[in-house]
């Protein structure tokens, strides 16, 4: 009775280790054998994982521009409906694993200018070259740090920069009591700069529906180039003119990679250690 337990057991023992021989060696083969499908249809994400991303994006937006005069000066708050550009934005790990970071450059097209307002202490519009209002036609390129917080489908940001320009075009208009010359109208002086260079920075939210993110941003724009040279009206008494421009906009941007959870890559290779680690052990 003895020897038929002992060997009831034995073949108890030899069942269940061939058993998960074959358990463990179907394991290997399913890891090196699962396909895209099925890994789309595996759920495991717990929480959001937010990855080092890029993505491209399309931005249109309408300009509030005025002028920071010296000597100061009455103005109107110039409106302007253009302003369209396209944008990279790349996010990375701060110290390897903060994941709030990333940059943003771009390159924009838009209008911006000022339009000044009667002075009723002078009882006068006060003009350049004969003009109450100009408007300019600028391209920029922007270099932004951006700061990103990310829910699910909600994001909100903040950014900060430089950016460097050119003024393409102008045109010039006389008002009620301006006088433009038709030289003028269209094009620049001698004494006008063109360069331009600022600061650039704002806060905003974002929709995020993978791989599509639908950004609303305000952004405030700071020139550092004076419009003309200083010394242009008296070489004594100088004049400067630091354009200022508040843009709120939407955009649409394209995941080019993986924005949360782990590649299809790295579950593959996350079940192979699960499988070779138990192995060992």
């Amino acid at each position: 009775m003895k020897r038929l337990i002992y060997i009831a057991a034995g073949l108890l023992i030899f069942i269940n280790a061939n058993g998960q021989v074959k358990t463990d060696e179907m394991m290997v083969l399913d890891v090196d054998s699962i396909t895209d499908t099925q890994l789309d249809t595996i759920d495991i994400k717990k929480k959001l994982v937010v990855n080092d991303y890029t993505m491209i994006g399309i931005q249109y937006g309408a300009g509030l521009s005025q002028v920071m005069w010296n000597p100061t000066q009455k103005q109107d708050m110039l409106f302007s409906p253009v302003n369209v550009g396209f944008t990279i934005t790349t996010y990375q790990k701060m110290f390897g694993y903060m994941p709030f970071f990333g940059f943003q450059a771009g390159i924009f097209y838009a209008k911006e200018g000022y339009q000044f307002e009667y002075n009723e202490d002078k009882d006068y519009i006060y003009t350049i070259e004969g003009a109450e209002k100009a408007v300019l036609d600028v391209i920029e390129v922007p270099l932004l740090f951006q700061f990103h917080y990310d829910m699910w489908n909600f994001k909100i940001m903040a950014q900060v920069g430089c950016y460097g320009g050119y003024r393409l075009g102008i045109e010039r208009f006389p008002g009620k009591t301006g006088n433009v010359s038709e030289e003028l109208r269209y094009s620049f002086k001698d004494t006008d700069r063109r360069m331009d260079y600022g600061i650039k920075g704002g806060v905003g939210f974002a929709l995020v529906f993978e791989p599509v993110e639908i950004h609303f941003q305000a952004m405030y724009k700071h020139s550092l180039a004076t419009l003309y040279e200083p010394d242009h009206y008296s070489q004594y008494y100088y004049r400067y003119a630091y354009p200022q421009n508040i843009i709120v906009s939407v955009g649409t941007h394209f995941h080019i990679t993986k924005r949360s959870g782990k590649t299809k890559a790295e579950i593959k290779k996350l079940a192979k250690d699960m499988v070779y680690n138990k192995d060992n052990q």
